[in-house]
């Protein structure tokens, strides 16, 4: 990654939200607080949610700058897939993380993505629950049996050479997430399977960061038995296509 030496990278941090006013703005503090030395932006990509969750992004853009903290919303609920596209849009630095907005991606994560970026040159670093010092706070058996099954299935079926597929907080090198992004068709919760799936058969390199996930503090999750059945869909269809 020769040509990013140098200068200090850019980095734009895009995180999808709905309904997340009680979690965006303990998010973007905790960004600031843990990327005090790192130039970055945040992208707030909101699905026009009726709980105020834009409100709160304006009032922060007042107390952070609006060239720090971009609003970019959109009309109605368009899925993840298109909220990151239309994040990538308006991003102007050289990586991009994804992070979702309801605390279980920690912030201080950040600076080990960022180090590991640097140290290996590597084009995606994606936050793994699944492997020493990881973890799950917060889940029941079921839950943490049904995420782990799917991915052992995931790696078992797809062979992708990450330990966690499903997971969404993850650094990409700019034109490689525009790369990947634009391979995908999947929506939903088999997006971030598909992304990782593709960047590995496309021959990026990933490597991975130990992270704790912890359960959504506020607001309620939004995986359910749909979305289980969505994510074996997803894994077929990845399993013939990929």
């Amino acid at each position: 990654m020769a040509k990013h030496e140098g200068k200090e990278n850019k980095y734009s941090i895009i995180i999808p939200t709905y309904n997340e006013r009680l979690n965006i703005a303990i998010i973007i503090y905790l960004v600031f607080k843990h990327l005090k030395d790192v130039d970055f932006e945040v992208i707030v990509v909101d699905d026009g949610s009726p709980d105020g969750t834009q409100d709160v992004v304006k009032q922060l853009q007042q107390v952070y700058g609006e060239d720090r903290i971009l609003l970019r919303a959109r009309p109605r609920k368009l899925g993840l897939g298109t909220a990151y596209y239309h994040g990538l849009k308006h991003a102007s630095g050289e990586f991009v993380v994804i992070m979702d907005a309801d605390l279980s991606h920690h912030p201080k994560y950040l600076p080990s993505f960022i180090r590991k970026q640097k140290e290996t040159g590597a084009n995606i670093i994606t936050g793994t629950r699944y492997v020493r010092n990881g973890g799950v706070h917060g889940w029941n058996l079921m839950r943490k049996l049904t995420s782990r099954g799917a991915n052992v299935l995931a790696q078992t079926l797809l062979w992708p050479g990450v330990s966690d597929l499903t997971g969404s907080f993850r650094l990409y090198e700019r034109s490689v997430l525009e790369d990947v992004i634009s391979s995908c068709v999947s929506k939903g919760y088999v997006f971030q399977m598909e992304m990782i799936v593709r960047a590995s058969r496309k021959g990026y390199h990933i490597e991975e960061v130990p992270i704790t996930f912890v359960d959504r503090v506020y607001g309620s999750s939004k995986l359910g038995g749909s979305e289980i059945v969505e994510y074996l869909k997803g894994l077929v269809y990845l399993l013939f296509t990929t």
